[in-house]
């Protein structure tokens, strides 16, 4: 591997590695050593990367406290606090999120359902908006602390942004600030309708983060609030069993796409 100091190819590959295994190299041009996590966001940590990977993925994708996490792991071997695991969640939720938004690029239905629902913190109410598609796949999510024309606005302006295009046509309540913001942001060609019947998807889909978001009483913290919001509502779709609606898809078939998909998710984090 290239040296991270000089990024020189010239290296050696020594006959020894580190306490947690990694492989010892030396540059031949900056004689300095290193290892395979040297120049990488997991250097200096005292747990191997792929538990690093599991610790931060079952912090967002289930109901568990960060001493819930803490604990399981500890069974396992390896001893960290909680406040540890709040800090991994830190560090790595966002290269989560960018290998997830980069890899769902074009890939959105042209129809958009798009509401808002209210998330605490610091014991003030927040705006989370969110999008789906026809076939219930995530479009884009944002954290607002105001539920107005400029939040509407940066909503939609940063989902065109993640799919790359705008859609042909978006479904939303009767918010007032909705048509304005879609025209500026999406383009006056863009059709919008208003149905509280075909909003029921878009109500019933909010149950995940809902559901997930009740145990930790609220957030302490705006900035933690809309990081975790964002990485759960990308690590739910990535998991998501059904591309289609319709589409039926067995137990088996259900846990195969699951380790399939687990390990082509560990292995673009290990490799950021």
């Amino acid at each position: 591997m290239p040296c991270p100091y000089c990024r020189s190819p010239k290296t050696n590959r020594l006959n020894r590695t580190t306490a947690l295994g990694y492989q010892i190299f030396r540059c031949r041009r900056c004689t300095r050593q290193f290892n395979e996590r040297t120049g990488t966001p997991f250097n200096f940590l005292e747990v191997p990367t792929d538990i690093v990977f599991q610790v931060v993925l079952w912090r967002l994708r289930y109901k568990l406290s960060l001493r819930d996490v803490a604990e399981m792991f500890l069974v396992r071997g390896f001893a960290f606090t909680h406040e540890t695991v709040r800090e991994w969640e830190e560090r790595f939720a966002p290269l989560l999120t960018a290998h997830l938004r980069a890899k769902r690029k074009r890939r959105a239905g042209k129809s958009w359902y798009v509401d808002e629902t209210y998330i605490q913190v610091k014991k003030k109410w927040c705006y989370l908006y969110r999008a789906i598609d026809r076939d219930g796949n995530l479009v884009d999510s944002l954290l607002s602390d105001k539920r107005d024309m400029a939040a509407a606005k940066a909503f939609f302006e940063s989902a065109r942004g993640v799919v790359g295009c705008a859609p042909q046509r978006v479904t939303t309540d009767g918010h007032d600030a909705y048509p304005r913001a879609i025209a500026e942001a999406l383009g006056e060609t863009v059709v919008h309708r208003q149905s509280e019947y075909l909003m029921s998807r878009m109500e019933q889909d909010h149950r995940g983060i809902k559901q997930r978001y009740y145990p930790m009483h609220g957030f302490g913290a705006f900035a933690s609030a809309e990081r975790f919001c964002r990485t759960y509502d990308e690590v739910r779709n990535y998991f998501r069993v059904r591309q289609k609606m319709t589409e039926v898809v067995s137990l088996s078939e259900r846990r195969e796409q699951f380790l399939t998909r687990m390990k082509s998710l560990e292995a673009m984090f290990m490799a950021a």
